[in-house]
């Protein structure tokens, strides 16, 4: 699959940028030029719905005259000087920006590390088209599921080049493959809709069709005549897939930009216990096959895995260049590109995992919540004020008693961050990755 992209003429186009732009009278510069090919099928009733086949190439060069900077993006460089005397006009005209620059050299990354990132293996529109077709006959043969919501399978390629003014240029290909299931359960006004869903850089590592539609089925039939809760205060159990959120919001509150800009409620908490002793957070660039893995970010700067939360206790900040500068730090090889500019941001982080599987944890709570689904973003970053909308399970005794729904969950991220207590159920296949959470005493708003 690797020859559908021409890394050696991505390689040219960043280099042909950042000589024009040097030629154009630009003190530093950086391009990068991404290009992708994808496919994805959509079923719905054992129907084809849609086969989608998408390319895209996109050149963008970034230029820093003084501390005033711009960027142009185009789809295709037939003219790479006229680019870059674009470019340096608009950013002659530019306010200044103190924290503007590229990575210091020191930091640049030397050697590529060499990363799963691809799997050569290739999708047909057939292939994909019985991939899609198989998990939602699996979803529909579950007793109780009156529909399919669409079922849809997909695989990605992607290569990425950065090339800078300073001697940098670093470019990898990746792979991402996926499948995907919405089951409906019921009639009428009494229906319930729940999915699955698997993505992977290697499609080896993908789980059976059969499984995601059955568990899709399942999660919808589950959910059939959910009974409201009046308002309490209740022990509150997150499954691994609502828990992302929760860490999430960490990785929000602990971004450098948000640091600098004094709109979190972590900006003055480092070197501070804000999870109870034991609670570890780890952001590793360099997980195997992970989705979020990659050699180098976004400025060209070398990574390390760090841990974020150590001990309860929380030690480092997502970094770029100029959240660095600004903040008088060193960036941390967390950088993002977004085509203009970077921002920072987390790569794999997880949430390493307790002791306990999530039927202990219920067990052991006696009665709560077992969210499953969340709905709304309902938080305040600047002071950590928590209210989402949320639908999960009733448990008494350790044991589900009933679905429920249109239920508010509230609190304070500072609070519930202290009294997180992680589960053994790890789900390690995305790039934020939980196990179940438990919360104890959360405030929420029924009937």
């Amino acid at each position: 699959m690797s020859e559908l992209i021409d890394q050696s003429e991505l390689q040219s186009r960043a280099a042909r940028l950042v000589e024009a732009a040097r030629k154009a009278g630009a003190d530093a510069c950086d391009a990068i030029a991404v290009t992708g090919v994808s496919l994805g099928v959509e079923v719905r009733e054992a129907k084809v719905e849609e086969t989608e086949r998408a390319e895209g190439d996109d050149v963008t060069l970034r230029v820093f005259v003084g501390k005033r900077t711009a960027a142009v993006s185009a789809n295709q460089l037939d003219d790479a000087d006229g680019l870059a005397e674009r470019a340096v006009a608009m950013a002659k005209v530019a306010p200044e920006d103190p924290y503007a620059g590229l990575a210091d050299e020191d930091l640049l990354v030397k050697k590529l590390p060499q990363l799963e990132l691809l799997d050569d293996k290739e999708l047909t529109a057939e292939n994909l088209t019985g991939m899609a077709l198989e998990v939602e006959a699996a979803g529909l043969a579950v007793d109780g599921v009156s529909k399919s919501g669409g079922a849809s399978a997909s695989w990605r390629l992607a290569g990425i080049v950065l090339a800078t003014s300073h001697g940098f240029q670093g470019s990898y290909l990746s792979s991402r493959y996926g499948m995907s299931m919405t089951a409906v359960a019921g009639e009428g006004t009494q229906m319930e809709r729940d999915y699955d869903f698997d993505s992977r850089t290697y499609f080896e590592d993908l789980e059976d069709p059969s499984e995601i539609g059955r568990r899709a089925g399942e999660r919808a039939v589950r959910r059939l005549n959910p009974q409201k809760l009046t308002t309490r205060t209740a022990n509150v159990i997150y499954e691994s897939r609502a828990a992302r959120s929760i860490l999430g919001h960490l990785t929000g509150a602990i971004n450098g930009a948000s640091i600098a800009r004094k709109t979190s409620f972590l900006k003055d908490r480092m070197g501070e216990a804000i999870f109870a002793p034991g609670i570890q957070v780890v952001d590793d660039p360099f997980k195997r096959r992970g989705a979020a893995t990659r050699p180098f970010d976004g400025e060209g700067t070398r990574a390390d895995v760090l841990n974020m939360v150590e001990d309860g206790v929380l030690q480092h900040w997502f970094l770029d260049g100029a959240s660095a500068r600004e903040l008088g730090l060193t960036p941390n090889g967390r950088a993002h590109r977004s085509g203009s500019g970077t921002s920072p941001g987390a790569t794999n982080i997880t949430l390493m995992p307790g002791e306990k599987s999530l039927e202990q944890m219920m067990a052991e709570a006696g009665s709560g919540l077992l969210v499953t689904d969340l709905i709304g973003h309902g938080v305040n970053g600047l002071t950590g004020d928590y209210s989402r909308g949320a639908a999960g399970f009733w448990f008494e005794n350790g044991n589900i008693v009933e679905p429920v729904s249109e239920i508010t969950i509230a609190g304070n991220l500072n609070d519930m961050f202290k009294r997180l207590v992680p589960g053994s159920d790890l789900d390690n296949r995305y790039s934020s990755a939980t196990p179940s959470v438990l919360i104890e005493g959360m405030a929420l708003a029924g009937s």
